[in-house]
């Protein structure tokens, strides 16, 4: 069907139209109208998501420098030592830890990339709180220090954090078994052995210290050496987690140099059991032997060796033994201190000695059988043990049969002690003297007859072996023996100056008298005569033993 209509056009000539055109004109009208709103809309709204298998590396490899990625661990922060620095790294929960060969140091100094210097890291330690503590080399002067993860692929590393000094630091804490905080603290120079006036210093508790007004302050109650106990707030000892992870806790210096910098996050120790499971503990670096001993504290001062597939080895074998990372220089009587606390819970008798020195003892006796005939009387807190000092022996290298078995010659008189404490006996500012403690009011200490248990220290090792006590003396009162600083101490070698400068003689000195006891305990025990030698020699150590050590 058609319809006419005459219309007035441009030209005035008729029109006609078909109902069938028209219908289809609509129809493809409305159809571009809805094509072209859907494309309008699918453009400034749409965000296609897109799940992929491919790993964390391989993503950062296609994506490239456009994008950042930031990834779920940090740097809480690092501390400069001289000899390396340690980065902290924070973890979030159920995250799989970093292994050392996943890092790497990063060294950096401005904006020149020129100046980029990467390392790798000379050990990965686990901390107390789930995460762990890089070390790092030595942080070049001018120059920050963060970590790269070593699969990835583009030149990126984490975010450095706030960088403190070793020398001006709150380095650990620990809550108390009397909810007292203890705090230890590098710069306050307080005197040894004397205990310092509480009122010029406060404890600070806090999650973020640059927030001034989020912070709890509380009294000290006792300031010696370098250890601080704080009255510890309840809204720290009964309050929730923070997201922030565990509170932190520094020292403020009142009218002076203000609020010491701060790593330390206190772990708490619980209350002690009514009957304690061990006996007899050793705090020391010595390898454990079977002298009555029921639990190992070994402190690792920066070891270089592997001694964590040690002390696998000798719980494999029964040992029982508790490895604490210690880093902290020049801080041998805040290791004891510290020791003695998380020891109390578990031990009725804790001995402190170093890794070079071993208890002998004549009878062959147990430790825990000489306490015994010592503390008959309940106000004996301590026993003090006598101590031989023992020369190079002749030697030139280092006996392969280890300190015990190859160093036989002595001085004649013992020189000083060493302690074996019962830790509720240490009085509450924890001071000690690297050689025993003082003692709460009421309590005593005995000595040991030296005919009958002694400690031979192994002071005075072949050359090699003794010029790096040069490098560094551990105790914190006793001066680095190339300072010029008490040069008639005990504490240094008679005669020796303050250079690491080997005396012709040294081999023959401090050889006043042959003592082959203890050496000859250890091949009574620890031979195996089948292969005759020690059981922790090498089969091949053995024959070149002998030539390799005498001086011709």
């Amino acid at each position: 069907m058609k319809i006419r209509r005459k219309l007035g056009g441009v030209c005035g000539s008729d029109v006609v139209v078909s109902w069938r055109l028209f219908f289809w004109f609509v129809v493809l009208f409305v159809f571009s109208f809805v094509l072209f709103s859907t494309m309008f809309v699918f453009k400034g709204k749409f965000r296609p998501v897109v799940r992929s298998v491919r790993s964390f590396s391989t993503a950062r490899a296609i994506i490239g420098d456009s994008a950042t990625l930031s990834p779920a661990v940090s740097i809480r922060e690092a501390v400069k030592l001289p000899e390396q620095t340690l980065v902290f790294l924070k973890y979030p929960q159920s995250l799989r830890l970093f292994t050392k060969d996943d890092l790497i140091c990063v060294f950096s100094s401005g904006d020149d990339s020129s100046k980029l210097r990467k390392e790798k890291p000379e050990a990965v330690d686990s901390d107390k709180f789930g995460g762990q503590i890089v070390r790092c080399p030595e942080t070049p002067p001018g120059y920050t220090i963060s970590l790269a993860i070593s699969r990835w692929t583009i030149d990126d590393h984490l975010a450095a954090g706030p960088t403190h000094q070793w020398d001006w630091l709150v380095y650990d804490a620990v809550i108390d078994h009397d909810n007292s905080t203890v705090v230890f603290v590098k710069g306050l120079n307080l005197k040894p052995g004397k205990v310092a006036d509480v009122s010029r210093y406060e404890c600070v508790y806090g999650w973020d210290f640059a927030k001034h007004n989020r912070l709890i302050r509380s009294d000290v109650i006792s300031a010696a050496q370098e250890i601080v106990r704080c009255r510890t707030p309840l809204t720290v000892l009964n309050g929730p987690k923070s997201a922030h992870g565990p509170v932190k806790v520094s020292v403020r210096i009142k009218g002076g140099t203000g609020m010491l910098p701060s790593i330390a996050q206190p772990d708490r120790i619980v209350h002690p059991p009514r009957r304690k499971p061990f006996e007899m503990c050793v705090r020391v670096g010595d390898v454990p032997r079977r002298i009555g001993v029921q639990r190992w504290f070994i402190y690792d001062n920066n070891s270089d060796d592997d001694i964590i597939a040690e002390i696998k080895d000798l719980e494999r074998r029964g040992y029982n033994i508790t490895r604490h990372f210690w880093p902290w220089i020049k801080t041998q009587e805040a290791g004891f201190s510290n020791c003695a606390i998380r020891a109390r819970n578990d031990c009725d008798w804790i001995a402190f000695i170093d890794v070079d020195e071993f208890y002998y003892i004549r009878s062959g006796e147990t430790l825990t059988s000489i306490i015994r005939n010592y503390t008959a009387s309940a106000e004996i807190g301590e026993i003090r043990t006598p101590c031989h000092s023992f020369g190079p022996s002749g030697l030139r290298n280092r006996p392969r049969g280890g300190v015990t078995e190859g160093y036989t010659c002595r001085v004649i008189l013992p020189e000083r002690h060493k302690s074996i404490l019962k830790p509720e006996s240490m009085n509450a500012t924890l001071i000690n003297v690297v050689h025993h403690f003082h003692l709460k009011d009421g309590f005593t200490f005995a000595d040991v007859d030296k005919e009958v248990m002694v400690i031979n220290h192994y002071k005075y090792q072949v050359w090699e072996v003794f010029k790096e006590k040069f490098y560094r003396r551990v105790a914190t009162y006793v001066a680095d023996w190339q300072n010029d600083e008490n040069v008639g101490s005990r504490d240094r070698a008679p005669g020796l100056g303050t250079r690491p400068i080997e005396p012709p003689d040294w081999a023959e000195r401090f050889c006043e008298v042959n003592d082959t006891g203890l050496r000859d305990q250890v091949l009574e025990k620890f031979k195996d005569n089948k292969l005759q030698r020690l059981i922790w020699e090498n089969e091949e150590d053995e024959g070149s033993r002998r030539a390799h050590n005498r001086i011709d």
